[in-house]
């Protein structure tokens, strides 16, 4: 049986931003970090965003972070989604400093809350792109949660 079509706008993957992409599909989340000044960015981009170094690396990151904000979609915009009304886009921001536009899952629409600590989870979408999505947080995988005794 052939495998069913993905109907959802994928990325454009370039030169720049094909490391993400190639880390993903490796279960791991790495964004460019300055080598100068430190700072973690994204979207890719040729120079560091604080300092315009042009010297940086690929790092991998914890995949923990925070709802920023979002928002619930009850309309489809690309037929893709039309299954999947309403859905969420969610701004993380990670605990390694950027930003992050995805998809919360194993969660409620109506639960979603604003600081809920969530960590990243990888779906495989097509033979070549996986996204990062991110699901609330367990607080086993967390040892800063583990020591206070709280969770999401």
């Amino acid at each position: 049986m052939a495998e069913a079509q993905y109907q959802k706008p994928l990325p454009a993957i370039s030169s720049l931003n094909k490391p993400f992409w190639d880390a993903l599909k490796k279960r791991e989340l790495r964004l460019q970090k300055c080598d100068g000044c430190g700072r973690v960015w994204y979207p890719p981009s040729p120079l560091c965003p604080q300092c315009w170094s042009r010297k940086f690396t690929w790092t991998h990151l914890s995949g923990r972070g925070r709802v920023n904000s979002w928002v619930v979609f009850h309309q489809s915009y690309f037929r893709g989604f039309d299954g999947e009304l309403p859905y969420n886009v969610t701004e993380v921001e990670l605990d390694d400093g950027p930003r992050l536009l995805t998809n919360l899952v194993g969660v409620s629409n109506d639960q979603i809350r604003g600081g809920m600590r969530v960590e990243i989870v990888f779906e495989d979408v097509t033979s070549e792109v996986t996204l990062a999505k991110f699901r609330p947080q367990n607080p086993d995988h967390d040892p800063l949660l583990q020591k206070s005794g709280r969770g999401a």
